[in-house]
């Protein structure tokens, strides 16, 4: 593109950079009077409608952004079929051209370099804002290796990646963001997250530590295969100048299982911090196999701030509370009173069987009697006995007696 004047406003100038998505030009605002960079969307993209509408929301999110260290974005547009956005101009170099023409950097300058990357990228990351494509060609640099005064990194291109992600484009020999800074997860197609712009930090340093990448490879395939087969080796066996302490905070964000890796940008830093005092890395938020980081936030934990939400949806419910419930009936003490006393259920026992005798020889008697009267009826006639009074008075008595035992048993 020629020097020209975008939407009569920014008059463009010399061309900063370029790639397959974009060409970046130094251009000057008329209105507000100050220097700017305009990024050109590649014409293939500008073409797709979707890619462009979903572009155009990602960049009024990411207008969003005001920190230090990141780019801010300042304006959007379409000029003549050629969409653009506007964004501070930084008077630097980016990462990927710090490495062509300096190679490795101290490693004092890689973790300060990393810290500044962590505290933008925590910004976004608080946001809801995941950038997806970090890589040195997406970071900005000006002062230390680079230059006088003091040492500032920024990130740029937030919200590219994803409009392009959500669209599918692709090109032939090339995927969305750069192979080699792609997560294990990502690789895989799961949904990016803020440990996967923690992985792809933990790439750059690498680079910057080192002066090549921890995994290489001809295509993703092999790529992922490394990632899912091969550990990298630590930075001092290319560099011995890299502490160990700060090559295991570079490792930890290397790490395939996102449960051992960094859970926040802002915990990655505390991890380089950690590092280059020649601590010990491991202690960042929780570390080993099934152990999620637990993400200190403003004085809180991640899953404080869970359970504060949890409460206020339901009502909370310690265990002591709950294990407090009624016993079943079934459970219940009986009262003593209501069980019978075994004695007498014993002398119950005895009476009805000295009834039952009492019946028997009642009726024995009354037998013996019958038996006794038709003899006297047939053998002593004469005699004017009354039988029939002598057998009634003698079963009369037996009766009278039968009932004043009864008697007697229920007044005991």
């Amino acid at each position: 593109m020629e020097a020209g004047t975008l939407s009569g406003r920014y008059e463009t100038g010399e061309r900063l950079g370029s790639g397959g998505m974009s060409n970046v030009y130094k251009a000057t605002d008329r209105i507000l009077e100050r220097t700017v960079a305009v990024k050109i969307l590649a014409e293939h993209l500008s073409d797709d409608e979707r890619f462009v509408a979903r572009f155009r929301r990602e960049a009024l999110a990411v207008a969003r952004l005001i920190h230090p260290n990141i780019v801010q974005v300042y304006d959007s547009g379409v000029d003549d079929g050629r969409h653009y956005i506007v964004m501070e101009y930084v008077a630097g170099r980016s990462g990927a051209q710090i490495l062509q023409r300096h190679g490795p950097v101290g490693a004092d300058i890689a973790a300060e370099i990393g810290m500044q990357a962590c505290a933008g990228l925590d910004y976004a990351h608080r946001r809801g804002i995941i950038h997806r494509d970090v890589k040195p060609g997406n970071l900005m640099i000006t002062g230390g290796p680079v230059g006088s005064g003091e040492l500032v990194v920024k990130l740029t291109d937030f919200g590219i990646a994803r409009a392009i992600e959500q669209t599918r484009i692709t090109q032939v020999g090339s995927v969305v963001g750069t192979a080699a800074y792609l997560s294990p997860e990502q690789v895989r197609g799961e949904e990016a997250t803020p440990a996967t712009d923690v992985y792809a930090l933990g790439v750059v340093l690498y680079q910057f530590l080192t002066g090549r990448l921890p995994y290489e490879g001809s295509s993703l395939a092999e790529l992922a295969v490394r990632q899912e087969n091969e550990n990298p080796l630590p930075p001092s066996t290319y560099n011995s100048e890299v502490p160990e302490s700060l090559g295991a905070a570079v490792l930890r964000a290397l790490e395939g299982d996102t449960r051992r890796r960094y859970a926040s940008a802002d915990e990655f830093a505390t991890g380089l911090q950690m590092g280059l005092e020649g601590e010990d890395v491991t202690t960042v938020g929780g570390f080993g196999e099934g152990n999620t980081p637990t993400r200190v936030l403003r004085g809180e934990t991640a899953a404080t701030r869970h359970l504060e939400r949890t409460t206020a949806q339901t009502e909370f419910r310690p265990a002591a509370s709950v294990a407090r419930r009624p016993e079943p009936r079934y459970a219940e003490p009986r009262p003593v009173a209501a069980v019978p006393p075994a004695e007498p259920r014993k002398k119950r026992s005895a009476f009805s069987r000295f009834v039952r005798f009492v019946l028997a020889l009642i009726a024995l008697v009354l037998v013996a009697g019958a038996v006794a009267t038709g003899v006297i009826l047939t053998t002593d006639q004469a005699a004017g006995v009354h039988i029939s009074k002598v057998a009634g008075d003698t079963v009369h008595k037996v009766v009278e007696e039968f009932k004043s035992l009864v008697t007697n048993n229920k007044k005991e």
